[in-house]
């Protein structure tokens, strides 16, 4: 069976020799999840195919202009931001290889990238928030869904918005790792980095009752969320849930159950929260990624401003 690298091009040779340690490297040292290895694979594989023939059993001899050619020309296939993470997979890989002495320099080093165009984040007020969190229980009340679809429904978008969670995190989440009594959740974040997130009254209220109506012989191993087959759910699962729920709300149809993520954030800094306990909650490395939401709230009571004083 050939593997996924060899069907995109690249040959087994150069997976045995280049790729293979890079993805071990990334998936058993660092613990990322299957889909950053997947992209960071995706990132050599593209740029594999892209150089000319003579110059792909000579990585080791790639010079910055080499680099900034296929920055130059992928601009033509990519967009900015999805030539910001290919960039950003081949940044790891050369780093990689540098550190084990297979090349004296990175070429990507010092090499330009467009601009990424300043957006922030999208995210819903709370009015509506409240709107789309309301869909399962006006389904159940219609008896559109049966009661435990209902509820787990009521459940996911709960924890979504009362524990800030991103849905792999959520997709992931065993009996093991929740704490009814203190209302937290132990999650794996990004880089299968451990932290305790509290869930709120009412998530939490919701979870209790999911559970002792629904899920009475739940051990520690068993997943939280399950389908119609009792088996896990899935992200695109819900993505489709979300949507579900959008459309009945009214909503708009492009938010994502990662704005809900957002919208928990920007509702935090709005009501007085610590930037730096947001940062944690969040599971952001970087206080500088959990720093955009601050941009939100200004921009909010920038526009409040600009509608109420008479001389704004």
């Amino acid at each position: 069976m050939k593997t996924p690298s060899a069907e995109a091009g690249v040959p087994p040779e150069a997976v045995a020799r280049w790729l293979q340690p890079f993805l071990d490297h990334l998936a058993k040292e660092r613990r990322y999840s299957a889909c950053t290895v997947r992209n960071y694979r995706q990132a050599f594989e593209d740029f594999y195919r892209w150089l000319p023939p003579a110059s792909r059993g000579a990585i080791e001899a790639l010079t910055a202009r080499d680099l900034r050619d296929f920055v130059i020309e992928a601009q033509g296939r990519f967009g900015r931001r999805t030539l910001h993470n290919q960039v950003s997979g081949l940044r790891g890989f050369f780093r990689y290889w540098m550190r084990r002495g297979r090349l004296r320099s990175n070429p990507l080093a010092g090499v330009p990238l467009p601009k990424l165009p300043h957006s922030l984040p999208k995210f819903l007020t709370e009015t509506q928030v409240t709107a789309l969190l309301a869909g399962p229980s006006r389904r159940l009340a219609e008896e559109s869904l049966p009661p435990r679809t209902a509820w787990r429904d009521r459940l996911v978008l709960e924890l979504l918005y009362g524990g800030g969670l991103r849905v792999s995190e959520l997709v992931a989440l065993d009996y093991g790792a929740i704490d009814l009594e203190q209302g937290c959740a132990r999650v794996l974040g990004k880089g299968r980095k451990e932290r305790i997130c509290p869930l709120g009254a009412v998530a939490t209220a919701v979870l209790r009752k999911y559970r002792d109506d629904f899920a009475p012989r739940g051990g520690s191993g068993d997943p939280v969320l399950t389908g119609d087959d009792s088996r896990r759910l899935t992200v695109r699962a819900v993505q489709r849930l979300v949507k579900r729920y959008l459309a009945l709300a009214g909503l708009p149809m492009d938010l994502s159950p990662h704005k809900l993520r957002h919208s928990y954030a920007t509702h935090l800094l709005d009501g007085g929260a610590d930037l730096r306990a947001v940062q944690e909650l969040l599971g952001h490395a970087s206080l500088t990624t959990t720093q955009i939401y601050t941009h939100t709230s200004v921009a909010r009571l920038k526009e409040i401003h600009a509608r109420a004083h008479p001389r704004a």
